[in-house]
């Protein structure tokens, strides 16, 4: 039978793991807890060459002893972590004392019985299933291991193994540094140009590289002299907006730099600049910079729904969105980063108005209200009028918002994955809370194709073709890209369904009529042990 070996250190020890290649999930992770000499209850995690922590299971991919994994033993006790405390009351039971309940009536089954039933082996199935749908699952870490999510050289992983929800002080200061370092360096015309284009791939790029192109286009699109914005203040809005932004899967910074380049390169594309005056393009683009600073991973349904802070401040009216906007002034209140400090205090307050208006367009239970007005004026579109171009800017920050699927499909398909994992972060925790759970974020009922087809049909197209009917110049650059995407995840799905049907009928051919009889091995000494395989 084939083998495979895996090298790996403990403390520093170097130990190597032989298994064969169709060997239960379980048995390998045995195999690696004997190896640490770890307890039952004991959380083991292992991470490859680049930090990352890998799934432990027959999948994992053969490896040299100079290439060695390392296993860590990270707790000893499950019930000591006051999260794994919380955890167990919000599930509502204790693991370890339900497991040893278990193990007890099966005992007792097996005795008055004979033999265990075959639905006691389909319940622990079911448990072994759900064990396992916890281990994936960032927020419940501490129950398991997590899966391999770095493939590709520039798709991060959705998941955040070892990171806190706001930044560390030591990570800030160290980005900082690296961004005023690099500030001062002249960025190509090339990239110049590249940045005003959708196509522009932002996973090429670090978040200090990321705050100097930033920088340049507050610089390009001549804010700096225009709005008297010293260069100091505004490297330290941007450190203040890049430090407020948290570490979750999509609603992060860099999120935040996908929004406010696709402004920006809208803004060149319509010739925006010929049509509406500087104050207007500065709300604009400092809007898409603000536009989700601490967002916490969680939308606003799950806000209202379970009483939080924010719903209960705002009173159930766009709660998130009321909290970009305040952290957003919270930073502009003070002096050293507010870049419209220079300004007089009429312009002040119609950026100011500017600003809250645009950021709370961004609420999605908003967008037929908007969408709806922007129809109404197009035949008779008046850049002149101010409420004309109210609901232009709102138009356009809802586009750049949600314009992921513009760009080329490298760029855009990792950002569908983050937000899958968001979306499933939220439901999980909505069903251990017991909240009423969001359907298009339920892992067991929404697909990656599924997420997006009838999202495209019914809100990326209604509203991309508006705006590109206000600038034709859009098509090419935002209708078509999105018209391939549909094409991509509706062929996805129906392989899916094809896929799906196939399974079914296979089922159907093999479906056994009665569950398989338990096996008998002897045990040693002679005596024989029934056991189900």
């Amino acid at each position: 039978m084939a083998t495979k070996i895996i090298y790996f250190t403990v403390n520093g020890r170097p130990e190597q793991a032989e298994f064969p290649i169709d060997c239960p999930a379980q048995d390998v992770k045995d195999l690696f807890r004997a190896a640490a000499e770890a307890g039952p209850h004991d959380i083991l995690k292992l991470y490859n060459t680049k930090g990352n922590i890998i799934n432990i299971s027959p999948q994992l991919a053969p490896n040299s002893p100079h290439s060695c994994y390392k296993l860590e033993v990270v707790a000893a006790d499950c019930n000591s972590e006051l999260l794994d405390s919380d955890l167990a009351v919000a599930v509502g039971f204790d693991l370890s004392s339900m497991e040893k309940r278990l193990q007890s009536l099966e005992k007792r089954i097996l005795t008055e019985a004979a033999e265990t039933p075959a639905i006691v082996y389909e319940m622990k199935r079911q448990v072994e299933s759900f064990r396992e749908k916890l281990e994936s699952v960032e927020h419940l870490s501490w129950l398991g291991l997590f899966k391999d999510m770095s493939e590709g050289t520039h798709k991060p992983s959705p998941f955040y193994h070892k990171r806190t929800l706001r930044k560390t002080r030591e990570e800030c200061e160290h980005v900082r540094e690296k961004f005023l370092q690099m500030s001062s360096l002249e960025v190509s015309e090339e990239v110049r140009q590249y940045l005003k284009t959708p196509t522009f791939d932002n996973w090429q790029w670090e978040d200090a590289e990321i705050m100097v192109l930033l920088q340049v286009m507050y610089s390009d699109l001549d804010f700096i002299s225009t709005f008297n914005i010293e260069l100091d203040v505004l490297q330290q809005f941007l450190y203040e907006v890049y430090r407020r932004y948290n570490n979750i899967p999509f609603h992060n910074f860099k999120h935040c730099f996908c929004v406010t380049q696709m402004m920006y390169g809208l803004i060149w594309l319509t010739d925006l600049r010929s049509k509406i005056d500087s104050i207007d393009l500065l709300v604009m683009l400092t809007s898409a910079v603000c536009h989700d600073l601490d967002h916490t991973g969680y939308n606003n349904a799950y806000q209202i729904n379970a009483r939080t802070e924010l719903a209960l401040r705002y009173n159930d009216i766009s709660p998130l969105e009321n909290h970009h906007c305040a952290v957003a002034f919270e930073i502009l209140e003070k002096s050293e980063s507010n870049i419209f400090r220079n300004l007089p205090t009429e312009q002040y307050k119609r950026i100011r108005e500017g600003i809250i208006k645009c950021i709370l367009a961004t609420d999605m239970t908003r967008h037929t209200e908007i969408l709806n007005k922007f129809k109404a004026i197009l035949p008779v579109f008046d850049f002149s009028n101010k409420d004309h171009r109210d609901v232009l800017i709102m138009i356009m920050i809802k586009v750049s918002d949600i314009s992921n699927e513009a760009r080329p499909m490298d760029v855009a398909e990792p950002w569908l994955d983050c937000l899958l994992q968001e979306f499933f972060n939220q439901s999980d925790m909505e069903k251990l809370e017991g909240l009423p759970v969001t359907p298009f974020m339920d892992r067991d009922k929404v697909t990656k194709p599924s997420s997006q087809t009838g999202f495209i049909r019914f809100v990326l197209f209604p509203l991309f073709i508006e705006l590109a009917n206000l600038f034709p110049c859009l098509e090419q650059h935002i209708i078509d890209p999105v018209r391939k995407a549909l094409d991509y995840y509706t062929e996805m799905e129906k392989a899916l369904e094809r896929e799906k049907q196939n399974r079914a009928q296979s089922d159907n051919v093999v479906k056994p009529g009665t569950p398989k009889e338990p096996e008998a091995h002897p045990e040693p000494g002679g005596t024989t042990k029934t056991v189900n395989l």
